[in-house]
């Protein structure tokens, strides 16, 4: 197990943006609803992440226990709550890491593990002198500190936050983060930076991207490199989601990807916020495609059709840990 003396970030800790304070290490549980004990509920190859991450074969995705963002609408909230996990030693999700490999997956898919950063990056570094060689993906609410951030540096090879929202009032109501944008863009920067090197990103979207400074793919379309950021439109909330597309755009253009979901469906007790308890119409997700590709994005994914997202969440049952 992750022992005290290994993780003073933990002991008051300042890990995630909440700067909670908590000494995990004492057993303490803090916004993200844990300890300092790495905790993860499932860890298996997933059919669901966009084309080039999944392929034919799947991702390899390892889902953390906790999460300290805590969005009202949460999908995964079985596992964000730290009600669903089981402990484990950095040596053992080193071996997690490595039989994904074996079992084919065409990367290692970290989901929500910005609470664990410390034990994480021990792991990916262990993995990685015992023969892990296909890609790492850090998958992020994008909520997360440019400082811990950095403790990954070199050790990831895609990064695949959320953008999911402009307005300072949305986020608060639905994610208690009135600073949410503002920490996830210099989040997101930094990730920039880590993937594609220094400097200013091109923000015209057509010109100015020099060798390097694009996502690389291998030869079956699988990314190796690059920056994926993820938007879930949330109902009644078309002008926010059309802030956040022409921000990212105009910030780095066609350097990252765009994901664009309509994948939002109501959780059961989301009564709270009558104006979420409803799915996104297919006009409101179309208006927001449109508005994307009339400000000339190319590198985008969308979701065709009627998404049903129970596809999306696996049985968080301690498979493969």
């Amino acid at each position: 197990m992750t022992e005290q003396k290994e993780t003073p970030q933990m002991q008051a800790c300042r890990l995630c943006p909440r700067e909670c304070g908590a000494d995990r290490t004492a057993g303490q549980r803090g916004r993200c609803r844990m300890t300092a004990r790495l905790t993860a509920a499932r860890a298996a190859l997933h059919m669901w992440e966009e084309p080039c991450l999944s392929g034919e074969e799947g991702s390899g995705a390892v889902f953390f226990s906790g999460c300290a963002l805590g969005c009202v609408y949460c999908q995964n909230r079985e596992i964000a709550s730290g009600r669903v996990g089981k402990e484990i030693s950095v040596n053992r999700l080193a071996e997690i890491f490595l039989t994904l490999q074996r079992q084919r997956a065409n990367n290692i898919n970290l989901v929500t593990a910005g609470h664990f950063a410390v034990p994480v990056a021990r792991a990916l570094e262990l993995a990685k002198t015992q023969g892990l060689r296909i890609p790492v993906v850090y998958n992020s609410s994008g909520y997360e500190k440019e400082e811990t951030l950095r403790m990954l540096d070199g050790l990831v090879d895609i990064y695949l936050p959320d953008l999911k929202y402009w307005s300072p009032d949305l986020a608060g109501r639905y994610s208690a983060a009135w600073d949410y944008f503002d920490v996830a863009a210099k989040a997101i920067e930094e990730m920039v930076r880590q993937i594609f090197g220094k400097g200013t990103p091109p923000r015209d979207g057509k010109t100015g991207l020099e060798a390097g400074r694009r996502a690389v793919f291998d030869d079956r379309g699988q990314m190796q490199r690059g920056v994926i950021v993820r938007h879930l439109q949330l109902p009644g909330c078309l002008e926010d989601s059309k802030h956040v597309i022409r921000y990212l755009y105009e910030t780095y253009g066609d350097q990252i990807y765009i994901s664009i979901m309509n994948q939002y469906t109501p959780p059961a007790d989301i009564s709270r916020f009558p104006e979420l308890n409803r799915r996104l119409t297919k006009r409101e997700y179309d208006k927001l495609v449109n508005y994307a590709i009339g400000l000339g994005v190319e590198n985008g994914f969308i979701q065709e059709g009627r998404t049903a997202s129970e596809s999306f969440i696996p049985a968080f049952d301690l498979e493969g840990i």
